[in-house]
């Protein structure tokens, strides 16, 4: 089937990468010439495990990429929707993307197609879109639109789109229906995973070899991809909550978190205490969300308490790095972690980020390190107060504290002898929760994290042990 995706970000790159491994001839479409030129010539704009791999395999053959979106749309049989949706200040969905493209597609409709919101909209988006087309003409019976939401977790993207827990297709016409079910089939009926020339992208754990499609109507679609962030976002900032009263009473919320989520109703992904959520899905599809249940007369102030919790949970992970210095201005701090999760280069959003700021406000020094997001951090962070290095070690050394705000799993295999031997004291504030307590009380630190009891180093480090191997880096 020949597939144009509209929209070459996040959501679009993924999903026109992984619908040319399925089999299809792709068309990656993009207003951005400087953007379509370098993917033309080869170059990845995000970090995405197993992207790289897809669009070198696909480029110039299943998959190309251009401007050109009209006569793209003339030579496809499915267009799916991929721009961006902002929040406004208002807390909706900005739609503008959405419906300028809505307008340039009709343009180039000359037979039957489905227009498909690939794109996290607010519930009755397509029946706006179909308003749109019309009045710019395109005839009613040569068109369908369709939601068919993404529920990918960056980092793990193409993993969660070629073996995906479900995939919800909202129609509500059975010729709109099937030919999603069309595109899809390959995943559904399991002959992709029996491919011999498939990119070898590892299936997750107990896969059961076929994926789940589940038909809805256009509304239902829409309605399930804001439900799903905000129960996600929900359950984060609940187990924020409870780690919260666990600091207040003594308990280990690692061990609260064990014992809820053995229960097989609730689970224990998500059941993750930290500095909060962020990222480009969950801070604005909460407010998009909330926002359409009040225009359509409901009051959802279970979302705006979820909201609450993540912004005071970063307030209250400040004021634990201030309770660990004692004083902020001029303490040089070592950050690890830029990113809204380990896995990505993305910073929208990015809890890191805001945190960084705050303590530059109050007049540290910020010795900054991630695995991938480096470069975006710049463009977004004051020129002043603050470096990056090119290595976890290198933003250590000589900084008065470590602070870990992001879960890249190469800070949970840190060498804690040379980490404790170049930090100027031995303190260490992980938002994450990535070391045992008493492990770290074992290598000589003071050490704070999120929902458990602070602890005090076991042995005492001498003076001299510390500059000779911060010297050598190695402990002696």
């Amino acid at each position: 089937m020949r597939i144009s995706v509209v929209g070459s970000g996040y959501v679009g790159l993924v999903a026109a990468a992984c619908f040319a491994e399925l089999g299809h001839d792709v068309v990656s479409i993009d207003n951005d010439a400087e953007k379509i030129g370098r993917l033309q010539q080869g170059e990845v704009p995000i970090h995405e495990q197993h992207l790289p791999e897809l669009l070198a395999r696909h480029r110039n053959k299943k998959l190309t990429f251009s401007t050109d979106l009209a006569g793209a749309v003339r030579q496809s049989t499915a267009i799916f929707i991929a721009v961006g949706t902002p929040a406004t200040n208002e807390g909706d969905a900005d739609l503008s993307y959405v419906e300028s493209v809505s307008r340039a597609i009709a343009l180039g409709i000359n037979d039957y197609k489905i227009v498909v919101e690939k794109s996290t909209v607010p519930v009755f988006t397509s029946n706006w879109i179909r308003k749109v087309m019309l009045l710019d003409g395109a005839p009613a019976d040569l068109f369908d639109v369709a939601s068919n939401p993404e529920f990918l977790r960056e980092g793990t993207a193409v993993v969660d789109f070629l073996y995906p827990d479900r995939i919800v297709t909202g129609a509500d016409t059975a010729r709109c229906a099937d030919v999603l079910r069309q595109i899809y089939l390959p995943l559904t009926d399991g002959s992709y995973y029996r491919r011999g020339d498939r990119v070898a992208v590892p299936a997750p754990k107990n896969w059961p070899g076929a994926a789940r499609i589940i038909a809805t109507t256009t509304k239902s679609a829409e309605i399930i991809k804001h439900a799903s962030n905000a129960f996600l976002a929900t359950k984060i900032s609940f187990i924020n909550a409870v780690a919260n009263i666990c600091e207040s009473v003594g308990a280990d919320v690692k061990e609260v978190c064990e014992g809820i989520g053995s229960d097989s109703r609730i689970g224990n992904r998500f059941l993750s205490p930290g500095v909060g959520y962020g990222g480009s899905c969950f801070p604005k599809d909460l407010k998009a969300f909330r926002h359409v249940a009040r225009e359509n007369g409901y009051d959802f102030t279970l979302l705006s308490s979820v909201i609450s919790i993540n912004e005071e949970q970063r307030a209250r992970f400040l004021r634990k790095v201030r309770t660990a210095l004692w004083t902020l201005k001029g303490k040089k701090i070592a950050v690890l972690g830029l990113a809204f999760k380990g896995g990505t280069d993305d910073i929208r959003e990015s809890p890191a980020i805001e945190i960084v700021k705050s303590l530059l406000k109050e007049g540290c020094e910020i010795r900054a390190y991630d695995p991938a997001a480096n470069d975006r951090a710049r463009e977004v962070l004051p020129s002043q107060g603050i470096s990056c290095y090119e290595s976890a070690y290198d933003a250590i050394k000589g900084a008065d504290a470590l602070v870990i705000l992001t879960d890249w799993s190469e800070f949970a295999e840190l060498d804690l002898d040379r980490v404790r031997a170049t930090l100027t004291y031995p303190i260490v504030v992980d938002g994450r929760n990535l070391y045992d307590p008493a492990v770290m009380a074992t290598y000589g630190f003071l050490y704070y994290s999120v929902g458990r009891p602070d602890v005090q180093p076991a042995r005492r480090i001498e003076k001299s042990e510390k500059i000779t191997a911060a010297v050598t880096g190695k402990v002696e």
